[in-house]
């Protein structure tokens, strides 16, 4: 319509019969079959920063200044545009596919838009538990958290069968960084890969550890009772430390080639 005049379309709308403007209503069946009803996808990027989180029971666990974002940068694991080819602190590179299917399960996929990994950072300062009863003390649990990595692919299944919430996901860390000061102990370049990633034949198809998840509501096992119920049948990764440092000192390097943890079941409620 562009350059079409409002005086002329108007004229137009004028002379056309009344039954070429009429507007009918429609019904369900014909609502049913109109095609294009394929989902929602959501393009995404975004960096989250809180300057503390506090969970209170009677005393508190306080964490300061967490941030979630882009690693700003695109090479990983020695694999130069792995992430992509613009650096950025936001994650970003996310298409969010949301579907609902004829037998009423509902899907989210989490996929990149262009094909490559999303890269992400995740820092903190102390954790800190804090006392309740007047007397000021507490313990810093965990400080200067700092990890970067890749996020292959991610899914959520609803199923309205079995009310069971399906997760997977496919991610690897390559550095990983934090202190436990009342421990006396820090760890620097804690690194997780997919299990079958050789370091002396590397190859980006094994580099990310496949995680599954089934989440739902279940009885608790010690006594009556709905409970939040995480079965995980199966998670393998390789796990390495650059350096364990105890008492400011390091004492070494650790790897843990092929870690699994296999049939594992979480209940959880309160108290």
């Amino acid at each position: 319509m562009k350059g079409l005049k409002p005086t002329v379309l108007a004229l137009c709308i004028a002379g056309a019969p009344p039954a070429a403007l009429a507007f009918q209503p429609l019904d369900e069946t014909t609502m049913g079959n109109i095609t294009g009803q394929a989902g929602v996808t959501i393009e995404l990027e975004t960096k989250v920063d809180i300057g503390r989180f506090t969970y209170t029971d009677e005393g508190s666990l306080a964490i300061s200044d967490i941030s979630i974002g882009g690693a700003e940068r695109t090479d990983f694991f020695g694999y130069n545009g792995l992430a992509g080819t613009a650096a950025s602190d936001r994650l970003d590179n996310i298409k969010i596919d949301i579907d609902v299917y004829s037998d009423g399960d509902a899907v989210i996929n989490l996929l990149p838009i262009q094909f490559a990994a999303v890269d992400f950072r995740i820092t903190s300062g102390s954790w800190e538990l804090l006392s309740s009863d007047g007397s000021s003390d507490k313990t810093t649990l965990l400080d200067n958290f700092f990890a970067e990595g890749v996020i292959g692919r991610s899914s959520i299944e609803i199923d309205t069968a079995t009310d069971v919430l399906n997760f997977r996901g496919a991610f690897a860390i390559e550095v990983m960084d934090f202190d436990v000061p009342f421990l006396a102990v820090g760890v620097r370049g804690l690194q997780i890969t997919g299990a079958d990633y050789d370091l002396r034949r590397p190859s980006p198809l094994d580099l990310f550890a496949e995680v599954e998840l089934d989440v739902y509501k279940a009885a608790r096992q010690a006594s009556g009772g709905d409970a939040l119920a995480i079965d995980m049948s199966a998670f393998r990764a390789d796990v390495g430390i650059e350096e364990v440092i105890v008492g400011q000192h390091s004492i070494g390097k650790v790897f843990m080639d092929d870690l699994a943890v296999n049939n594992t079941a979480m209940r959880i409620y309160g108290h």
